[in-house]
């Protein structure tokens, strides 16, 4: 099977999803273009040097609808002759964009591709496409339906994690993201967001609260314990589902849950062929991919799961990996990961993550990938592994090794 190399990564800064937020006025498809031009720009390449372009959004509608990669491709510098796909796998969308398009060029269908993803959260509301796993009483009602903050809070029922532990790993999510910002390590890959006549939008993760401590994040309310124990009461959905558990132990909120962002992603992948004809140099190899499905109620434990099947197929060890990237959707779930692999925090999300920059779904797993080969290369690491937990019980994860 050929090779499939990552040869260089781009993401955009992160914007605050809402009204005043600096990315507000920037759409779906401009963003993504923008993300596809750096690419092109960046490696000299032909505007049609790319099998296709393999984009992911989670909402899938109004702006982000209608095949958003495709769109994209025609509003940027690439040829019209590129085609594009645009997925859905929830949180993992990204990730999964990356996933296929090196899958595509194991398998020999095309040398290169272009995938990541996007989403604009301030302008397309999570949620606001309907989805029947939420409103539909047939399916939800089958499969103990609760929302994301609820699955949160029952993973760290279940496994014990209290609510400082929570708050203190959201306090170091903070510190590490000030840090890598201060010594620029986000530098190689970040695209600045420009207007059309190239002055500066935003050049910087704006979401970021680098004064946050524990006092701060103590004086804020559980986010999610109303809504489990008030109509229609999601608490008592859980405890039907797991009877075992007397009770749901609220523990998020707003300081140590992911934040609602605007932002966009994209990886340039192929064969050692791609390379050789545009001059570029490798800078690491995609040596696993996976995806898995999980119980649909505490719906975030997928990254365990996927961590185990990622490894068991790559014939590696979790002691073969050097560094960790697992997206921080909740606090919990990063703190799950850790125990269940025994991790020392110091190789997991070492330049923060989620909790600090902000989390907008459809690029988050393209971004993460980006962000972990950075640190790989400025660490002097040489082999890394993104995982992320998915919307309806799911996980993905990628491996990769600097070459």
């Amino acid at each position: 099977m050929t090779d499939a190399y990552i040869y260089d990564a781009v993401r955009s800064p992160r914007g605050k999803g809402r009204k005043d937020g600096a990315l507000h006025e920037v759409t779906s498809v401009s963003l993504s273009a923008a993300m596809l031009n750096a690419l092109k720009d960046r490696n000299a390449l032909d505007g049609y040097a790319v099998e296709d372009v393999i984009w992911g959004n989670v909402t899938q509608v109004k702006e982000q609808g209608g095949c958003l990669a495709r769109t994209a491709v025609l509003a940027s510098d690439l040829d019209e002759s590129i085609p594009g796909l645009a997925i859905n796998r929830f949180c993992a969308s990204g990730m999964e964009a990356v996933n296929l398009a090196a899958n595509q060029v194991r398998g020999g269908a095309g040398d290169g591709y272009i995938a990541g993803g996007v989403e604009m959260m301030g302008r397309v509301p999570m949620g606001s496409d309907g989805a029947a796993m939420a409103v539909d009483p047939t399916v939800a009602m089958e499969h103990y339906f609760v929302p994301q903050g609820i699955s949160a809070d029952i993973i760290a029922t279940q496994f014990g994690f209290t609510r400082d532990q929570a708050d203190a790993l959201a306090v170091e999510s903070q510190r590490r993201a000030k840090q890598a910002w201060d010594e620029g390590r986000f530098s190689k890959s970040l695209i600045p967001v420009t207007d059309q006549n190239g002055l500066p939008i935003l050049d910087r993760d704006e979401y970021m609260r680098p004064g946050t401590d524990m006092q701060t994040l103590g004086g804020l309310k559980p986010a999610f314990k109303e809504m489990g124990e008030s109509m229609p009461g999601f608490d008592k959905v859980a405890i039907m589902k797991y009877p075992q558990m007397e009770r749901v132990e609220h523990i998020h909120h707003a300081g140590n849950s992911s934040g609602i962002v605007d932002g966009a992603a994209g990886v340039l992948i192929g064969n050692a062929e791609f390379g050789r004809k545009y001059g570029l140099k490798p800078r690491a190899r995609i040596r696993q991919t996976c995806k898995i499905g999980t119980d649909p109620t505490i719906m975030l434990t997928g990254p365990v799961p996927a961590t185990q099947k990622i490894l068991a197929d790559s014939g590696m060890q979790i002691s073969d990996i050097d560094l960790f990237e697992v997206n921080e959707a909740f606090a919990s779930v990063v703190l799950r990961f850790q125990q269940a692999f025994d991790l020392d925090p110091e190789r997991v999300n070492v330049n923060g993550g989620s909790i600090a920059m902000g989390h907008p779904l459809g690029a988050t797993g393209a971004i993460i990938i980006g962000t972990l080969l950075d640190e790989l290369e400025r660490s002097d690491k040489e082999t890394g592994l993104a995982t992320l937990c998915i919307a309806s019980g799911m996980g993905a994860a990628t491996i990769i090794e600097r070459v």
